[in-house]
């Protein structure tokens, strides 16, 4: 795709700043967690009809590693990128920089579309200098200069609940599957495999300034504490 006819997305920069808490629970745990919040949450609208919908990301790493090592060596700052898209519907397709410093963490995203993803998918960079944006322009100089590339495909179902006060945001994350190395994103028949023989849930309790008491009791479970976990790092285990 040549940058005079590329289909350019000029919106302005979309950052979030928020806290997050995660934690690896087993069926029974998400069973207690899921009555819970059904309860005190209301629907994610994007949800569909069970109330979950599937995330496919496709993570960038250079040829070091680099992003993978920051986070199995425990950094406190890190960053990495990622295209993602949910329920294969390539009209959403949002390019993301998640980064930490110390406790703190906040993502950056950027709309794509289909054409710019196919294109990028490719090895075809010459349209991204002349989107506008900063996080895509960003990303074309690490590509570029840091030899930044897309490394893995990551798919798995989220089942999102959603609370007002401290705009929280609690999720469950399952059937976490990995293409390795398989970077063919927008395949929708990408042969992908299980990450794990006992599968495992992963919540996400996400807030802006407070979590209220009330949710926090409610994702509560004895003997869990947070963790860690990435979907990247699981799934590369398998390279």
């Amino acid at each position: 795709m040549q940058a005079s006819s590329a289909k350019i997305l000029r919106e302005p920069e979309n950052v979030t700043f928020r806290k997050e808490y995660k934690h690896e629970i087993n069926r029974g745990d998400y069973q207690v967690i899921r009555s819970r919040m059904s309860r005190l949450t209301g629907k994610d609208r994007h949800a569909g009809p069970e109330g979950r919908y599937r995330i496919r990301s496709l993570y960038f790493d250079n040829l070091y590693d680099k992003a993978l090592l920051e986070k199995v060596n425990g950094l406190r700052n890190k960053e990495k990128f990622r295209i993602r898209l949910y329920d294969n519907d390539r009209s959403f397709i949002r390019l993301e920089k998640k980064t930490k410093i110390g406790g703190a963490g906040y993502k950056v995203s950027a709309r794509l579309t289909e054409e710019q993803c196919r294109s990028l998918l490719a090895g075809d960079l010459s349209w991204m200098p002349y989107t506008g944006d900063p996080l895509i322009m960003e990303l074309y100089a690490k590509m570029r200069y840091q030899l930044l590339k897309p490394k893995t495909v990551v798919d798995y179902d989220r089942e999102p609940f959603v609370y007002g006060p401290g705009n929280v945001r609690v999720t469950l994350d399952s059937d976490i599957r990995t293409g390795i190395r398989a970077v063919d994103f927008l395949n929708p028949g990408l042969p992908m495999m299980a990450t794990h023989i006992h599968p495992k849930i992963i919540l996400e309790v996400k807030f802006d300034e407070y979590l209220p008491s009330v949710i926090k009791n409610a994702v509560r479970v004895p003997g869990r504490r947070t963790s860690s976990f990435s979907k990247y790092a699981v799934c590369r285990q398998f390279d």
